[in-house]
């Protein structure tokens, strides 16, 4: 089995639970976009974008389902397969919708585009996302007031899907310090080597740097 993977979120985010499961996996690092890669890759996920979890005769994409499979393939609960199962996915869904799709909103413009070249930050989106971000984030303080964890008494998926763009926010600049749960949250999940450094050991190139 093979994870195909980049530095970029969704990514990262496959490869830390791959890690935090120490799943039975190879890492590959690649760049189904870059010039002259799409025909190797586009047969492994047509939307040429990563991760990919490549099997024997097949192939598995999407953040969320290779994680599923790593989880159930090891025997984890990482992955709810009990009686909080359907509460691990709302909190997957909820957080999809609003808290990391506002933390992106904010990343795209701060970060990705910058790193990459793809133009300007836009402030109008930025303040949009921010607003977002605000209101899922009070939400969020408030379910994390009174303990550790999004599911149960132990991490689970739902918790890294969650905090999908936090380790970006050196380049977002997300306004964690009002949200005081939140914060103790992330340094739980800082704690763990599998999240801090997923990339430890492996061969994966920085990601350009921001400008400036």
């Amino acid at each position: 089995m093979k994870i195909h993977f980049s530095r970029n979120p969704n990514p990262r985010l496959t490869v830390a639970a791959a890690r935090f499961l120490d799943a039975d996996v190879e890492f590959e690092f690649a760049a189904p976009r870059a010039p002259g890669q799409a025909e190797r890759y586009i047969s492994l996920n047509p939307n040429l974008l990563l991760p990919i979890l490549e099997l024997p005769g097949r192939t598995l994409w999407e953040s969320d389902a290779i994680v599923c499979w790593l989880s159930r393939s090891a025997g984890s609960n990482f992955w709810r397969t009990d009686d909080e199962e359907p509460d691990m996915i709302r909190w997957i869904s909820w957080a999809k919708e609003n808290f990391v799709k506002a933390c992106d909103i904010v990343h795209w413009e701060r970060g990705t585009k910058q790193r990459y070249g793809f133009g300007p930050c836009d402030e109008r989106m930025v303040e949009e996302g921010l607003q977002q971000f605000h209101k899922a984030a009070a939400m969020l303080e408030s379910e994390l007031a009174n303990r550790a964890w999004l599911v149960g008494d132990a991490v689970s998926f739902a918790d890294f899907r969650m905090a999908t763009f936090l380790p970006f926010n050196d380049a977002a600049r997300l306004p964690l310090a009002e949200y005081p749960a939140i914060e103790r949250w992330n340094e739980r999940l800082e704690k763990m080597d599998a999240w801090r450094d997923p990339f430890q050991g492996l061969n994966a190139p920085d990601l350009p740097p921001l400008p400036g």
